[in-house]
């Protein structure tokens, strides 16, 4: 069941196209993510779902109610903004209890076990008396969280909540908001520009470009079957050599020739560098080709290599997991490069 519809979506500043003919269903207790690079209109199709913005073409509907006219605070939906937007000369609990303000249908009596319930929900309990302004990055997160579950939408809208904290607390976060949205049951809508996180937490991500959604689908959808070289290329990492289709076969540049369906003429060849091996001694793959160690970085838990092809100036980027048993490689050293011909895609030039 459908909680949000959009329907022919189209939005101008002036002459500038915001958004270009944007539809789709989102579902009851759906985590959905609009990802994109900056100015792809994600933050304005979020906007138009919270009534921040008007469309100039187009439908809104959420819960099987149209949208136009409705303004913000009379949808069911609530926002958590990337600046968090706490008050920071109020405590903890002023702030989670400042959207209750207006709500004559909730008893004051009543208004204090609701903001305790929403601390234990975010992992606050005990944090009501603190002052906002003693909280670090991750507990002020929560606190707009809170401040937003306590009201009970049925759509939880998120702008970029995660980009100003550090990377292990953002890694923390993601789990502890993919936890959380799982208890309430409530619909998620997340706008992020990072890879990582839509494909950590989202059951679907809609990815943007210049307005329009240029492809929709299950985070391993997306990410092993991208349908464009620009979906390809925004999420995760891969190489592109150049290739020619004949015949129902692609010739790669410093691959060799693979058995792939494709259109004829020139293509662009993506891989990923987790479907690439250096094989060991007595190891064997479907494909294989000689090359040289280039360049190396080094993360902990996995080295990346750049791997020269011989004859052409191609480099492949390859991940392997690092073991104790397993040298990091030099740069200078000759391997033997493996490779599978399903691993490659290809992409019309």
């Amino acid at each position: 069941m459908s909680i949000v519809s959009l329907r022919n979506i189209e939005k101008y500043y002036g002459e500038y196209h915001a958004l270009r003919d944007v539809s789709v269903d989102i579902a009851q207790g759906e985590f959905f993510s609009l990802l994109g690079p900056s100015g792809c209109g994600k933050t304005t199709l979020l906007r138009t779902i919270a009534g921040f913005e008007d469309v100039t073409s187009g439908e809104v509907a959420i819960a099987g109610q149209e949208m136009a006219g409705v303004p913000a605070n009379r949808r069911p939906t609530n926002m958590v903004f990337q600046s968090y937007a706490i008050f920071p000369h109020l405590s903890v609990a002023k702030n989670v209890a400042f959207g209750l303000r207006r709500r004559a249908d909730i008893p004051k009596q009543s208004r204090a076990t609701l903001v305790e319930d929403a601390l234990n929900m975010v992992g606050l309990d005990g944090y009501g008396a603190r002052r906002a302004h003693a909280l670090s990055g991750g507990q002020r997160q929560r606190v707009a969280l809170a401040r937003a579950l306590i009201l009970k939408p049925k759509v939880l809208l998120l702008d970029e909540p995660l980009s100003a904290l550090d990377k292990k607390m953002r890694e923390q976060m993601q789990s502890e908001l993919r936890r959380l949205q799982r208890h309430v049951g409530i619909t998620f809508i997340l706008v992020t520009h990072d890879q990582e996180e839509a494909l950590t937490m989202s059951d679907r991500i809609a990815v943007m470009f210049e307005g329009r959604i240029a492809q929709m689908g299950s985070p391993e959808a997306l990410y092993r079957r991208p349908e464009t070289r620009a979906v390809a290329e925004f999420i995760g990492m891969m190489t592109f050599l150049e290739g020619r289709a004949a015949s129902g076969t692609v010739e790669v540049e410093g691959l060799g020739r693979a058995e792939i369906a494709a259109p004829e003429g020139a293509v662009a060849v993506g891989v990923r560098p987790e479907t690439l091996t250096l094989l060991a001694p007595g190891e064997t793959a479907a494909r294989e080709t000689a090359g040289t160690v280039a360049d190396r970085a080094y993360y902990g838990d996995m080295t990346y290599y750049d791997i020269a092809l011989p004859g052409t100036d191609t480099r492949l980027t390859v991940s392997m997991k690092n073991r104790l048993s397993r040298a990091v490689l030099e740069p200078g050293t000759e391997v033997r490069l493996g490779w599978e011909p399903d691993a490659l895609l290809v992409y019309a030039t």
